[in-house]
């Protein structure tokens, strides 16, 4: 397997959101893709089959905040305080969607212990909840007030959130690793009632924890970046990895 890194710096939602798209339906056999990108402004994205009416547009376009789909599923997502990975791997007989899923979710926590050792007590999600039901509550409406099945956890709460979509020749994986906390703000933008938006703020506060709040420092992303590119390296036994 040949692996090839984008390193895409800051973006709109919607560039961002159509280039792992492009780079998801133009997989070339045997090509994998590992991608890291930034969100330039602040952008909330919704699930693909995610109602938008969820979403204050007045409120997000008064302060700046993209609003876009992604091509995946899950729940709303407010992206600013976060370095952002995608992953296209070609579809083959060697790996299966749920594999791939708890590999590149491994890769990730090899690269963020590489980047801090205090981020050792990173742990894999072992456990999948009741997305169905889950959904049907208004505390489901955004995507990181719970974790699934082998995202990655510190302490219990989690850290960095991912989806995935099988294509006819590619399987896309993006998520974000949470740098800051500004993604608790996410309520300020949703269509709900005041009491609604404060049980999911305080839901989020307590289930989600950032780099910056367990390092107590900013952090450096071109740091973060490169270790998570050593991290992949080492993980998948890559020999060579092409830049581009």
């Amino acid at each position: 397997m040949k692996w090839l890194f984008l390193n895409s710096g800051s973006y709109s939602g919607k560039f961002n959101m159509e280039t792992d798209l492009f780079l998801a339906t133009d997989c070339e056999p045997d090509v994998a893709i590992f991608r890291l990108y930034r969100w330039e402004p602040y952008c909330i994205s919704l699930g693909a089959n995610q109602d938008e009416n969820i979403i204050n547009f007045k409120q997000a376009e008064k302060d700046n905040i993209d609003v876009v789909k992604r091509p995946t599923g899950g729940r709303a997502i407010l992206h600013a305080e976060e370095i952002t990975y995608s992953v296209i791997y070609p579809v083959s007989s060697d790996v299966s969607a749920k594999e791939l899923y708890s590999e590149i979710n491994s890769a990730l926590k090899n690269g963020l212990e590489k980047f801090n050792k205090k981020l050792e007590g990173i742990e894999l999600e072992k456990n999948q909840p009741d997305f169905a039901n889950l959904y049907k509550e208004n505390i489901g409406t955004v995507c990181f007030a719970a974790s699934a099945k082998s995202e990655l956890k510190y302490n219990g709460m989690k850290i960095a959130g991912s989806a995935q979509r099988k294509f006819k020749n590619s399987i896309l994986q993006h998520g974000s690793i949470l740098c800051g906390s500004f993604h608790t703000r996410i309520t300020d933008y949703l269509n709900l009632p005041g009491e609604e938006k404060k049980i999911i703020e305080s839901e989020l506060k307590e289930k989600t924890i950032d780099l910056n709040t367990i390092l107590a420092e900013e952090i450096n992303y071109e740091s973060l970046s490169e270790a998570l590119v050593s991290g992949f390296l080492e993980y998948f036994n890559v020999d060579t990895l092409q830049y581009v």
